[in-house]
C-alpha cells in the first residue's frame, strides 16, 4: 500500500474498493485505531462465520460490538478490543458457539498479529 499526504490533514491510499483516507481528525477520515479495531472485529466476525458454517449451523445475521480501551499515559495506545458477537440463526448450540469461537481467536489472522500487545476480549450471545 502507499499513502500520501493530503494537503489539509492525514493520508490516504487507492485500493480496489476504493480511497481510504486516515487522519487523527475524525473530519478527515478514519482514525488509525478505528481502523485497528475494525480489523480485529471484522477479521473475527469472518472466521467465526465461516467456522460456524463448516458446523453446518443455519447462521442468519452476525452483529458486532466493538470497543477499545486506550492507555492516555502511554500515547494513547490500544490496551484492550473488546469484541461482541450477537449471533442469529435457526437452532444454534451455544456448546458448538463456543468451541467455534476458541476456533476463530486461533485462526484470526488480525487477533494472532496483535496477541499479546493487545488484550482482546470476545463474547457472543445468541439472539432471535
Amino acid at each position: 500500500m502507499e499513502f500520501k499526504m493530503k494537503p489539509d490533514v492525514g493520508f490516504f491510499t487507492e485500493v480496489d474498493f476504493g480511497r481510504l483516507d486516515v487522519a487523527g481528525d475524525e473530519q478527515y477520515g478514519f482514525r488509525p485505531y478505528q481502523l485497528l479495531v475494525s480489523s480485529v472485529a471484522v477479521c473475527s466476525g469472518g472466521v467465526l462465520r465461516k467456522v460456524l458454517e463448516k458446523m453446518r449451523m443455519d447462521i442468519k445475521d452476525i452483529h458486532i460490538l466493538a470497543d477499545a480501551e486506550r492507555v492516555e499515559e502511554e500515547a494513547n495506545r490500544v490496551s484492550k478490543i473488546t469484541v461482541h458477537f450477537r449471533i442469529a440463526g435457526n437452532n444454534l448450540d451455544e456448546k458448538k458457539i463456543e468451541k467455534a469461537m476458541v476456533l476463530t481467536r486461533k485462526n484470526c489472522s488480525m487477533v494472532q498479529s496483535v496477541a499479546g500487545s493487545i488484550e482482546i476480549e470476545e463474547t457472543f450471545e445468541i439472539v432471535q
